[in-house]
């Protein structure tokens, strides 16, 4: 056989490869519980609405960064959402490395908001509802490994308090029928996703995870939050 022709077939079997996976990935998922944005009380405690305009950043880790990314870039008053990697032990860690899950790191999303926009407790509400299953430990949907994790790391007092106080009320209120696993930790540092990882949704509407995974995220968010909700 000529090489060319090797050369495509190898091509085209890494392809197929690849799309098998994603798919297998998102059809061997534990079924996400979705309960309605109406059931999710609003947080007894939150901050005001700031009277100036401003920036206040906080990160969300809740699986695999590309629907979380997308979900928060579709909420009014949110500055930009960046995929990155956060909670590790090592410095300026690679995708290959942080999906083996031994950095300690995970897949994360930086979120920069504008207070007087939108409030840290209406975040939450999109985050707990929306973006993720909070209940699932250690997974979210198809992937698995403590990379995958549920974790709030919060910039400052304020934001714990208001995070904390927010589990234990949807706990309390038993808006989900298993318990809350989310882990709130103080932030440290922030490491950016390959270039690739940004906007991922936008870029590749047609993956089969996208399909199956996040855009019904999207659909979610615009439904219960329509006045959160922001268009592209």
């Amino acid at each position: 056989m000529e090489r060319p022709y090797l050369g495509k077939l190898l091509a085209i079997g890494v392809i197929v490869i690849f799309f098998a996976w994603t798919a297998i990935r998102a059809l061997g998922a534990r079924p996400a519980e979705t309960p309605s944005a109406s059931l999710f009380p609003k947080p007894s405690i939150d901050a005001p609405l700031a009277k100036s305009s401003a920036s206040e950043s906080t990160v969300f880790a809740g699986g695999c960064f590309w629907g979380v990314q997308a979900v928060f870039e579709h909420v009014k008053g949110v500055k930009s959402a960046i995929s990155g990697y956060a909670g590790g032990r090592v410095k300026s860690p690679s995708y290959e490395v942080v999906s083996t899950g031994v950095t300690g790191h995970a897949e994360s999303v930086q979120v920069t908001y504008d207070p007087s926009q939108i409030t840290y407790g209406q975040l939450l509400m999109v985050y707990f509802s929306v973006a993720h299953d909070p209940t699932q430990l250690n997974r979210q949907g198809p992937d698995t490994g403590t990379q995958y994790r549920s974790a709030i790391f919060y910039s400052n007092d304020e934001q714990k308090r208001i995070a904390d106080e927010y589990i234990a009320q949807l706990n309390s209120a038993a808006v989900y029928s298993r318990p809350i696993v989310t882990k709130v930790a103080p932030f440290e540092v922030f490491y950016p996703a390959e270039d690739y990882h940004q906007d991922y949704l936008k870029k590749n509407p047609g993956n089969p995870y996208i399909i199956f995974n996040d855009l019904p995220k999207l659909k979610r968010l615009q439904k219960e939050f329509p006045t959160l909700y922001r268009p592209d």
